[in-house]
């Protein structure tokens, strides 16, 4: 009995590991064990620990006298970089497949390596909204930020649960053969709403706030992975980068209602 606990334990602990160099460029020792099985599951977790590392960067930057448009630029900045453009250049190739009209053609155009004008354009809407939409937030940035990278990420997993992959090989295709529902879902999902309650118990005046995002965070997160999903017939990788791309920047936008300076 021991050694199964302690097997699930190094299963859990090698696989959050594995999500951490799957979806970001932060740096672990070679030594230590990891393991990419069933990584889609700590996606929320990682968006969540991004946007804590993102916070932390914001309220370093307070330390110099910078407007807040630039600094708001540059946490953006370091955002792309942390995850080293993974969902960034899947919502640009996404941007060009929506484009053409006819689905066969859009997964062509969109595993063509040269980019379109349609996706640079959707690449700098996204970037300027989300910094303008940062700009906006003058307090509990930290938690806007990890709520925004939480349910961008958290929408991924939705995606990859509940729509069929439309290619049979592709950085996607590993995520669906090893989702488990709902188990995988709760994950994320439960630890988002913990943040939610975290919120509620620091500031309990801001509680509706806390219930809000929740609730909304959720309905945007599933609306953008059923939106993808209907445009092309299902999902890819690129796609799957386009929901936590577009998922966070509604997030963002959505915040500035409640937040806004």
């Amino acid at each position: 009995m021991l050694n199964k606990i302690l097997a699930k334990v190094i299963d859990f602990l090698t696989s959050f590991l594995g999500a951490i160099i799957f979806y970001t460029v932060i740096p672990l020792p070679q030594q230590w064990p990891l393991t990419v099985k069933r990584i889609a599951r700590w996606a929320p977790i990682i968006g969540l620990l991004l946007g804590g590392i993102l916070g932390l960067a914001d309220q370093l930057l307070t330390l110099i006298p910078l407007p807040i448009t630039v600094r708001s630029g540059l946490i953006i900045v370091t955002w792309i970089a942390i995850t080293g453009g993974l969902h960034l250049d899947g919502a640009i190739d996404t941007g060009d497949g929506l484009a053409v009209k006819e689905q066969s053609k859009s997964l062509k155009v969109m595993q063509d390596s040269v980019t379109g004008a349609f996706g640079v354009i959707s690449g700098i809407i996204i970037i300027v909204l989300k910094i303008l939409a940062l700009s906006e937030l003058s307090s509990y940035r930290w938690w806007g930020l990890m709520m925004a990278a939480g349910w961008g990420r958290w929408g991924q997993v939705s995606a990859i649960a509940f729509y069929p992959y439309l290619k049979p090989t592709g950085k996607g295709a590993f995520h669906q053969e090893q989702i488990r529902l709902p188990q995988d879902l709760l994950l994320g999902l439960l630890s988002l709403w913990g943040m939610s309650g975290l919120l509620a118990y620091l500031t309990p005046q801001l509680w509706r706030l806390g219930l809000g995002i929740g609730l909304m965070g959720a309905a945007i997160a599933l609306g953008v992975s059923y939106g993808f999903y209907r445009r092309f017939g299902g999902h890819t990788g690129d796609t799957y980068g386009a929901v936590v791309e577009w998922t966070e920047t509604l997030i963002l936008c959505l915040l500035t209602l409640c937040l806004k300076g």
